[in-house]
């Protein structure tokens, strides 16, 4: 079967954009939803009302969510000691396909850099710690809040606050978060797809940054048809973050 998977940041729990949220998640047409930011679970109570899906979920101070056209087996969020924001694993009624929600801390400074390497470093831990996870068709996506190697970042675009905790930091980051990822065997399957793209996710105002990715198992890498940032329509206005949309190949 095919699955259409969406990573989408909301923006402080979505709160006042439910229609233009719910009209590009609709554009997109996707089969499962993973959301960040996802703070306010009512909130993804009524989006999965407007978008038709009748599997959803949120809690209060998390940051993941999701919804669901496709029944879910199983949902569990995952908060390792060192990670601010707990991760989310959904494995769909049927599959053995398993999708690892993400949301990395923020901040683009040295010390951030290396938490992040921290937050990472535990799910890829607890991943591997599960045969079958470790071994089958899975799916890590979310915001990262990181660049990946070889991708540009100029702080001159960045507000006054935040160039002044990049200089505070030394004045240079050393992205490291994305390579640990392509490190442990993972596709950074945009990239892949799109080689000479930028692939800006952030911010949807003046895009300068790609935040959001979606990885697979290098070995699965040919099951991901598609993997598009989504900028056109509703998604403009609804959230500071477009959306990642994925089609993937998932054995029956």
């Amino acid at each position: 079967m095919t699955i259409r998977l969406l990573s989408y940041n909301i923006r402080h729990g979505g709160v006042g954009r439910e229609a233009p949220l719910s009209a590009a998640i609709a554009a997109c047409a996707p089969d499962v939803v993973v959301f960040q930011e996802a703070t306010r679970p009512a909130v993804i109570e009524g989006l999965a009302k407007r978008t038709a899906m009748p599997y959803c979920g949120a809690m209060p101070k998390l940051s993941l969510g999701f919804m669901s056209r496709l029944p879910i087996a199983r949902h569990e969020w995952h908060q390792p000691r060192v990670s601010r924001h707990a991760f989310l694993e959904l494995t769909l009624e049927g599959q053995s396909f398993r999708i690892f929600g993400v949301h990395l801390s923020a901040v683009h400074a040295a010390w951030t850099e290396r938490r992040r390497t921290f937050e990472l470093r535990a799910l890829l831990r607890s991943i591997a710690a599960d045969v079958d996870r470790r071994d089958g068709l899975h799916a890590v996506v979310g915001d990262f809040n990181t660049l990946a190697p070889g991708d540009v970042f100029d702080p001159r675009k960045l507000p006054g606050r935040l160039r002044a905790l990049v200089w505070l930091s030394g004045g240079r980051i050393r992205w490291r978060t994305i390579q640990i990822v392509l490190d442990a065997g993972y596709t950074d399957v945009y990239r892949t797809l799109h080689p000479a793209d930028a692939g800006w996710t952030f911010p949807t105002w003046q895009p300068h940054v790609r935040l959001d990715y979606l990885f697979v198992p290098s070995a699965h890498t040919a099951r991901v048809r598609s993997c598009e940032v989504i900028t056109s329509g509703a998604a403009r206005e609804a959230s500071d973050h477009f959306p990642l949309l994925s089609v993937i190949d998932v054995p029956g």
